[in-house]
């Protein structure tokens, strides 16, 4: 039996994995895998919180994700890789949850009241969005999880979850113990266009680019706003193309770039060969162990589930004990 603090986390499938979501998430759950007791799901069921009217791509997107994580370094002997929808008890423990979960809590969600703004365009006036948080709460105290590493802006959702959880062990005694959020480091790394990188901006860099994409959407970034020539001295500090050289090349030739910009000794078309050239080689084992997986899908089928099962396996050891102490 594992000795090691359990942690779980989850990311929707709505897209191919970028550049951002390496940098934010998967590079800290990939960092953390050795060391802690490791759930990472994929939560369809929250992908359709907002984009339940399109339904089709789910399902491949999901395929992909586990490939893009595969790829980029978790381990499925680390971890426990699995999909939300495939283990039914989440539902389960939603649907209890909800009988308990007062409504303010959840119109207070500073997240909800963002979206609602972000996403105008999307009918979002659903219990499903309302109660996000709910089903979020069950994902991560089914498997009694300790910890749940999160951004500081993600810290609210793990808060409603333990407030969720303390009310379920005041009502009915102590099942579930209270998650814990794990503040984790991220890289700030923006889209092509300056704005957070984003599928819906389509200012995004994938995981799964090729080196031609990659030079090619490289090409098209957004540099310092105030350099109009190539004879004009460059401010390295607001390129956001020298940001991703202090990501992917090495520090001697960082430091000439951020000195032959500030002279006007190097264009920006050359310096984005540059990043490019770096970036490509970086991502290069990333593309080669996504070409593997994707000529060996029935691998990963069998990681998924073999994820599944194991999830499940805690999942209705869990489910049992609030059986048990809600007498029904």
């Amino acid at each position: 039996m594992t000795t090691k603090k359990r942690i779980l986390s989850g990311m929707r499938p709505t897209g191919p994995l970028h550049l951002g979501n390496l940098h934010g998430a998967l590079a800290n759950w990939i960092s953390m895998q050795e060391t802690y007791d490791c759930f990472f799901f994929i939560a369809d069921w929250h992908a359709l919180t907002s984009d339940y009217e399109n339904t089709s791509a789910i399902n491949d997107f999901t395929r992909q994700m586990m490939i893009d994580w595969l790829s980029a370094g978790l381990s499925s002997e680390n971890c426990t890789l699995f999909v939300q929808s495939h283990i039914k008890e989440h539902a389960e423990l939603f649907l209890l949850l909800s009988m308990i979960t007062p409504v303010p809590w959840l119109e207070r969600n500073p997240t909800y009241k963002d979206q609602i703004v972000q996403l105008s365009n999307k009918d979002l006036s659903t219990f499903g969005f309302l109660g996000y948080p709910v089903l979020q709460a069950a994902d991560i105290i089914i498997y009694k999880a300790q910890g749940v590493p999160v951004g500081i802006d993600q810290v609210p959702h793990v808060e409603i979850t333990r407030e969720i959880a303390r009310r379920f062990n005041f009502l009915y005694g102590n099942v579930f113990p209270e998650p814990e959020a794990i503040l984790t480091k991220t890289s700030k790394i923006l889209g092509t266009d300056r704005r957070k990188m984003s599928k819906s901006y389509q200012n995004a860099i994938y995981l799964s680019d090729s080196p031609q994409t990659i030079a090619t959407t490289v090409a098209t970034m957004i540099t310092d706003p105030q350099r109009a020539r190539k004879s004009d001295p460059g401010d390295p500090d607001v390129c956001n193309v020298f940001s991703f050289h202090q990501l992917y090349t090495n520090a001697d030739t960082v430091a000439s770039i951020n000195r032959d910009c500030r002279r006007a000794q190097i264009g920006c078309v050359d310096c984005k060969k540059i990043m490019a050239r770096n970036l490509s080689e970086a991502l290069s084992p990333i593309r080669e162990k996504r070409a593997y997986y994707e000529a060996h899908p029935k691998e990963v089928e069998l990681i998924i589930e073999n994820g599944n099962r194991k999830a499940r396996t805690v999942a209705a050891q869990t489910m049992m004990e609030v059986r048990t102490a809600l007498k029904i």
